[in-house]
């Protein structure tokens, strides 16, 4: 017997990448590498909740590549496709005031994804 379910992962963003998924304008979502996050991948859905309220949107997982840092994820991924409203240098700030040094440490997720229609 297969199971047809899909994975469903909860996560949470601030309002304003969350207003950028929301708006399909968000290809790429940037993740420290913790443990829960390692069977994420491509076809996977992921509904992201602005932080601290109940609004949600749904999207995904179109793939998942991991890198050392997050400027070599940035150079990879191309900062547009993170923030198209953001340059790479303060996409790269707002990234680690987010994440310190000690989660940076642990290495960086690319989340390729798409809206899914509601």
């Amino acid at each position: 017997m297969t199971d047809t379910t899909t994975r469903v992962h909860e996560l949470n963003l601030f309002r304003r990448y969350f207003d950028l998924v929301a708006a399909g304008r968000k290809s790429i979502e940037v993740r420290v590498r913790y443990p829960h996050l390692e069977d994420l991948a491509a076809g996977h859905l992921i509904r992201f909740r602005v932080k601290g309220t109940e609004e949600t949107c749904a999207v995904r997982v179109t793939r998942v590549a991991r890198y050392d840092d997050f400027e070599a994820l940035l150079d990879g991924e191309g900062p547009a496709n993170i923030n198209p409203t953001a340059s790479r240098e303060q996409q790269l700030a707002d990234i680690r005031s987010i994440y310190p040094p000690e989660k940076e440490a642990l290495g960086a997720l690319a989340i390729g994804i798409e809206l899914v229609e509601s």
